[in-house]
């Protein structure tokens, strides 16, 4: 008995971790306003923020694995997935304190390396968080305990933007963003340090239970080179301005062929992997392979949307807000993935047919209600959002007609976010922006879709496909620069074509993995969607 409640107690406290991945990433959509305004950066220069954030989950996930390879054993399992957590908060809490003399100094480069820091410190806690979660407890409640776990996660992306808006401008709707000393976050991120240690002490003084996996490593020395070849396409965006000084290529050249060059080494993998399977590992299935592509695309257009909406807001025909006064936008675009995620939540649990329907109508407008609250209680007239009711009916009617199956469920809210955006970028205003917020809607449901449709059929190559596919995060950090890049050139409502292209790989998607999952006997109808993000 005691036991399981120190379990228990363990699981609530892990939980808190899976709330600082939502709150720090959630926040980047005030931050990157406010830098672009402090430092007076281009969009490009702004989007950057998100470039060595999701970039220190790449290159983490990255170190893993080549280490993994090279040492022919699980790094991460040798050391414990206990001792994981503990080592990537410790990472995170220095990131969070270096970010202090980083904000001080004036340097933007600074702040953009602490960025990297604690993220390589998420990505080492959220590679071995997801297991731990499953095994405080019986196997046949683990899912359970990760939706409890991704619903705090939800609750930190509402809270971030707002928690970080009133830091940086206090209560003041119309405070000039010029006026506010960058110096106001650092008590943030001493308070944020602080809980990362907090956390970390209490896992390495807790008795809990041993958590490591017996599958072996596969060797797939055929894949190294096409990982490389993604790291040096990160490297290209990285280092673009001083190319350009030493080459007179300008940035956005370098930009657009680092995409470029990560879609074609994929495609050309899937196509060499065909041909000669031996040695690719996971890369021999195409499902994986496309679902590597479709994550890299799903999470770009996730983070993508919002991070370049602040640019978008400030423009008169958009309400001409300033960066004091937008929280409540992107505090509802990531309410809106948490009203997609609780809604499918709904089917993790053994519940009558009536229950599921009555609770999959009800439960995005509990939710829908809680961002109200937040964002009412921060001091925003929150009337200017009742209409986004209108999008959630959507949802519902979505979820209905998708049927809980992964490939047609993705299907239809690919679909919508190619909807979205072109009436987003169709029109202007209100109806503008919220087609564009409600993109948080279609990205809701699309990690466990593409996730359980990507790993379908690997068999002894699971572990290494799943990998892979938190590898493709890695578009977190590419496709809000390519953005970026384009709003410089052609405006940042046109940029917002770029969505609707990764809408549309994601429709494709869904049709292309079902007819090769067909192929190989597997009926998608009868997968279902695993895990959450």
């Amino acid at each position: 008995m005691s036991e399981q409640k120190n379990y228990n107690s363990a699981l609530y406290t892990l939980i808190t971790v899976f709330f600082f991945w939502g709150f720090v990433a959630a926040s980047n959509g005030i931050f990157i306003p406010f830098c672009k305004t402090h430092f007076n950066l281009t969009q490009f220069e702004s989007q950057l923020i998100d470039f060595t954030f999701y970039g220190g989950y790449f290159i983490g996930s990255l170190i893993l694995y080549y280490a993994s390879q090279i040492l022919k054993v699980d790094l991460l399992n040798k050391i414990g997935f206990k001792n994981g957590i503990i080592y990537g908060l410790v990472i995170s809490a220095i990131g969070a304190l270096l970010m202090i003399p980083a904000v001080n100094s004036g340097s933007f480069a600074f702040i953009l390396t602490t960025f990297f820091i604690i993220a390589i410190g998420f990505s080492l806690q959220q590679t071995a968080a997801n297991p731990f979660a499953v095994a405080l407890g019986t196997p046949e409640t683990g899912a359970d305990r990760l939706n409890l776990a991704g619903g705090v996660n939800n609750f930190g992306s509402i809270l971030g933007p707002i928690i970080v808006s009133l830091v940086l401008f206090g209560s003041a709707a119309n405070a000039s963003p010029k006026a506010v000393e960058i110096g106001a976050i650092n008590n943030l991120y001493y308070i944020l340090a602080g809980l990362f240690i907090a956390v970390a002490i209490f896992f390495s003084i807790s008795k809990l239970p041993k958590v490591t996996s017996d599958e072996q490593i596969e060797a797939s020395k055929k894949t190294n080179l096409p990982l490389l070849i993604m790291f040096v396409a990160f490297l290209l965006i990285l280092f673009s301005d001083s190319l350009e000084a030493l080459t007179s290529i300008s940035t956005p050249i370098f930009v657009y062929t680092a995409l470029v060059i990560i879609v074609v080494t994929l495609v050309i993998a899937s196509s060499a992997a065909k041909k000669s399977p031996e040695g690719w590992g996971a890369m021999k299935y195409p499902q994986l392979v496309l679902g590597m592509l479709a994550i890299f695309t799903y999470v770009g257009v996730e983070v993508s949307i919002q991070s370049n909406m602040g640019a978008l807001l400030v423009l008169p025909e958009f309400g001409g807000y300033n960066d004091a006064s937008i929280s409540p936008f992107i505090s509802l675009y990531w309410g809106s993935l948490m009203i997609g995620r609780w809604t499918g939540a709904v089917s993790a649990f053994k519940l009558s047919l009536t229950a599921k329907r009555i609770l999959t109508i009800v439960v995005p407008f509990v939710a829908f209600g809680a961002i109200l609250f937040f964002n009412h209680i921060s001091g925003t007239d929150i009337s200017q959002m009742y209409m986004y009711a209108v999008f959630v009916v959507v949802l519902v009617a979505a979820f209905f007609y998708g049927q809980e199956k992964p490939a047609k469920t993705l299907a239809i809210f690919s679909a919508l976010g190619v909807i979205a955006m072109v009436i987003g970028l169709l029109s202007e205003g209100k109806i503008a922006i919220y087609a564009f917020i409600s993109g948080g809607l279609c990205c809701s449901i699309m990690w466990p879709c593409i996730f359980s449709l990507a790993i379908t059929g690997l068999g002894k190559y699971t572990s290494q496909g799943s990998s892979f596919l938190i590898m493709m995060i890695l578009g977190g950090a590419i496709i809000p620069p390519v953005q970026g890049i384009l709003a410089d050139g052609s405006g940042i409502h046109f940029s917002y074509i770029v969505p609707v292209l990764c809408f549309v790989y994601l429709l494709f998607f869904a049709w292309k993995v079902s007819n090769e999952l067909k192929k190989q006997g597997f009926d998608v109808n009868k997968i279902e969607a695993e895990g959450g993000h």
